[in-house]
């Protein structure tokens, strides 16, 4: 596979590991589905559920608490209005205001459509729930929420919620405990028990896994009603076809990132804290986004005054390196990462903002080449935004 000269998009998709690949190569030679009763589909079935077990060894969990969905939108969409509609008549959804649009988007249709009140959580300047923040918002009417979401990692600043105490909080109050932990897995020690989550999506692509395969694992007790109605594969609560070579994939991803984490996140944080360093130098005055401390291992995110996110992206994108920029393009016209405006930053910062995400493929080259082509590209969208 040809590489760009730097792929600093890890957060987006992370390349797939080796073992994946193999894992899936290997079912691909074979047919069968894991619902049927003859050989084939019992052999397919197998492969489903050993893969269960090795998730479920990996993060703490217990094999029948690994409900496998597409992906990680599927898994927040399942917890979110699944469990909302498991706890009615209660009402109130207490979500974080940095939230994945895979978690934000499905509470808010609950608003509109299903009489929910969801309450956005407020985070600080690093983009982090304080427990005192979720405390107050729950005893405010504590019998009336009817479950909690804040994600394990924020995907675009990086920053590490305090995702043990807040469920905790949560628990204190008998109720239910989401995470998107997503981004986590892989880089950060990752346990569902140890956690006190309730519910905890992952997902292939972000751990060297494949696309369109993910889990949700929900601790035994908890049954969400089903997002989509079918066969009942999964606990009756998500029904579909099981997709057994992206299962394996999946099983064998999660399995050797998490074994691989904590060297990983050595060598990412090293390498993170030099890319850091020299952006610094390289552009004066540009503004380092999320936790300075409590932050992904392979996250850094920075807001470069005068500059429109965009634009920088594309120039850099045309010099051969891959970022992403946290603002939505909605009719052309570039709008403000909600992530920064919920932790303070004016429009036009959240605006000009860039993320560079390391991971399991990154090299200090990878570094040199974005520190090679940035302060030209900066200068060509400073005066790009002046004309």
């Amino acid at each position: 596979m040809t590489r760009p000269s730097a792929y600093l998009d890890h957060a987006a998709t992370t390349p797939m590991l080796p073992e994946a690949i193999e894992a899936m190569t290997e079912q691909f030679k074979r047919v069968g589905n894991p619902s049927s009763l003859h050989a084939a589909g019992r052999q397919a079935r197998r492969v489903v559920e050993e893969s269960r077990e090795t998730i479920a060894d990996a993060l703490g969990a217990r094999p029948s608490e690994v409900v496998f969905t597409s992906g990680g939108t599927e898994a927040d969409n399942l917890a979110i209005k699944g469990l909302y509609w498991a706890r009615r008549p209660r009402r109130r959804v207490l979500i974080s205001s940095v939230e994945h649009h895979a978690a934000l988007d499905p509470a808010q249709w609950l608003a509109v459509s299903q009489d929910a009140e969801v309450e956005l959580l407020e985070v600080d300047e690093h983009g982090r729930v304080h427990p005192d923040t979720l405390r107050s918002a729950i005893e405010r009417d504590p019998e009336s929420v009817a479950m909690i979401s804040v994600m394990w990692a924020n995907n675009e600043v990086g920053t590490v919620q305090p995702v043990h105490v807040l469920s905790a909080i949560a628990h204190d109050h008998g109720i239910p405990f989401h995470t998107d932990a997503v981004q986590a897995i892989g880089q950060l020690p990752v346990s569902f028990a140890e956690s006190g989550a309730d519910a905890l999506t992952l997902t292939g692509h972000k751990v060297g896994g494949p696309i369109g395969a993910g889990a949700l694992l929900l601790a035994r007790g908890l049954t969400p009603v089903s997002v989509q109605h079918g066969g009942g594969q999964e606990r009756d609560v998500r029904s579909g076809t099981l997709d057994a070579p992206a299962i394996a994939g999946l099983a064998a991803a999660v399995s050797t990132a998490v074994r691989h984490q904590e060297a990983l996140s050595r060598r990412l944080t090293e390498l993170r804290d030099e890319l850091i360093e020299r952006v610094r130098q390289a552009v004066p005055g540009v503004i380092l986004n999320g936790d300075p401390v409590n932050r992904l291992p392979g996250n850094a995110h920075f807001s470069f005054p005068g500059c429109e996110g965009d634009a920088l992206l594309m120039l850099l994108d045309a010099k051969g390196v891959e970022c992403s920029t946290g603002s939505a393009c909605s009719a052309g016209v570039a709008q403000p990462s909600h992530v920064l405006l919920a932790m303070g930053a004016d429009a036009a910062a959240a605006r000009g903002s860039l993320r560079f995400t390391l991971g399991h493929t990154s090299t200090r080259e990878d570094v040199d080449r974005l520190i090679e082509v940035l302060p030209t590209a900066v200068e060509r969208a400073r005066r790009a935004g002046l004309s």
